[in-house]
C-alpha cells in the first residue's frame, strides 16, 4: 500500500484493518452519491414496477412497447436525475421517471447537448406544473 511515496510500507495488520474500513465507507458514499449512472438508476426504477420506456414524437410520450400516446397533460413527472458528460460537461441528459394517467409508470432518458433534438425538451415544458412532483 502506497501513502503518497514511492516506497511501499509495510502496515501492521490492525491499522491497514482500520484504513481499509474507513476506504470501504467512504467508497459506498461514493457509490450513493456520486457513481451512479443512468442505467444503474433505470434498473433500480425497473426493479421498483417503473419498466415501460417512452420517447417523445410529435409531441406526445409514446410507451415504446405498448405503442400508446399520452399528451403532456396526462403524464406525472415523480422524479429528474441530471447527469453532465465525463469529457464535456455540455453534454447533460436528464432521466425522468414519470407515470402516466392509466398508471403506466417508467422512464425516459432525454439527451440535452448542444446538438440534440428539442422535441423532447418541449414536451417536458408542457407538462402542467401541477404533474411535476420532482424532487
Amino acid at each position: 500500500m502506497t501513502f503518497g511515496c514511492t516506497k511501499q510500507r509495510r502496515l501492521l495488520p490492525k491499522t491497514q484493518t482500520k484504513i481499509q474500513s474507513v476506504m470501504n465507507i467512504k467508497k459506498m458514499k461514493m457509490k450513493n452519491e456520486f457513481a451512479n449512472n443512468e442505467k444503474e438508476i433505470i434498473d433500480e426504477y425497473q426493479k421498483k414496477g417503473f419498466r415501460s420506456n417512452y420517447r417523445v414524437e410529435n409531441m406526445k410520450l409514446i410507451d415504446l412497447k405498448t405503442k400508446i400516446g399520452y399528451e403532456p397533460e396526462n403524464v406525472t413527472i415523480l422524479k429528474e436525475y441530471r447527469f453532465e458528460g465525463m469529457s464535456n460537461p455540455s453534454d447533460m441528459s436528464i432521466l425522468y421517471i414519470v407515470e402516466t394517467n392509466d398508471g403506466s409508470k417508467g422512464t425516459v432518458l432525454a439527451n440535452y447537448s448542444p446538438s440534440s433534438n428539442t422535441e423532447t425538451a418541449e414536451f417536458f415544458k408542457e407538462i402542467p406544473k401541477e404533474n411535476y412532483l420532482a424532487n
